[in-house]
């Protein structure tokens, strides 16, 4: 997140409840079988418990998961699960309180830890860790961060770190890249891929023969775009049929007609998820010469 990310307090461009509810059922009802809730950090929305409800109870609710810092999750793990959410991914980058310190300017390492605990409590499995290594700042804690998700039974996924930051200064010469993981757990543990990977960003690998798994998502050397069946929409009513699209397709407008009926919205809106859907590109360009990073950080996507 950039330090001040005063823009994103709650204003008229951001979708209501009401509004991301009826995109949702709109969107289930085209066959739409999954939701993840994303950030920023969705448990910084006051109604997260009351969200997580009323998308569990669309007709044919989809399947509901999350990606969270943790940091809240120690209190909300269980209302979170009583109102239907099934999984959670958190995302941590370091086992070292100092570190994390530098990395998230918080003194809360302890807070993720409780909240992993709690989410364990309240049946919100399996536990996935997402975790992205920077050169000179973590890069030497890979073997660690596995030691450790293996005694906590925790599924830990290194993410190589995408041109999505706040501050747009992302550099591939310092990109910690898929096969660099490899390499490195690769010297505490053996490692054998998992077959049948299908749409997931994550390659799988067994670790020494299973049934634990370790996953890496090579999202910039390793792109699994082709096989991507996931389309993204942020807080203020964009629909993006990518991480790093360029084009935005504005549902909130097509809400906020107050001269058209339901039914002609609902007609609109399923129009921009299917033109959005066949938008998709067969990849994301970050290895060409000619990319450019989207001007949306990842906080502001939905990561």
């Amino acid at each position: 997140m950039p330090h001040d990310f005063a823009a994103w307090i709650p204003n008229e461009k951001l979708l209501t409840t009401d509004e991301l509810i009826e995109v949702l059922e709109v969107a289930v009802s085209q066959g739409i079988d999954e939701i993840r809730l994303t950030g920023g950090e969705p448990l910084l929305r006051p109604d997260i418990v009351e969200i997580v409800a009323r998308i569990n109870s669309i007709k044919n609710p989809p399947k509901l998961s999350m990606t969270s810092n943790g940091l809240a999750l120690a209190k909300l793990a269980q209302p979170l699960a009583d109102a239907g959410l099934r999984r959670i991914n958190i995302s941590l980058d370091t086992l070292d309180r100092e570190r994390f310190k530098k990395l998230t300017f918080r003194d809360r390492i302890s807070d993720v830890f409780a909240g992993i605990d709690a989410a364990r409590v309240a049946g919100l499995t399996p536990l996935k860790i997402n975790t992205v290594l920077l050169r000179g700042i973590n890069d030497d804690e890979a073997s660690a961060l596995l030691t450790w998700a293996l005694k906590e039974n925790l599924n830990l996924r290194f993410i190589e770190q995408m041109p999505l930051d706040a501050g747009g200064v992302w550099s591939r010469k310092d990109l910690i890249t898929a096969d660099e993981i490899y390499a490195q757990l690769s010297k505490s543990y053996q490692l054998s891929p998992v077959e049948d990977r299908g749409s997931s960003p994550a390659e799988e690998f067994y670790i020494d023969g299973g049934p634990a798994t370790v996953g890496i998502i090579g999202s910039v050397t390793r792109p699994f775009c082709g096989a991507c069946d996931r389309v993204r929409l942020t807080s203020d009513g964009q629909i993006r049929s990518c991480l790093f699209s360029m084009n935005e397709t504005d549902l909130r407008s097509i809400l906020r007609d107050h001269d058209a009926t339901t039914e002609q919205k609902h007609e609109r809106l399923v129009q921009a998820f299917q033109l959005t859907v066949k938008s998709k590109l067969p990849g994301h360009g970050i290895n060409d010469p000619s990319f450019i990073q989207p001007i949306r950080p990842m906080s502001a996507i939905g990561g």
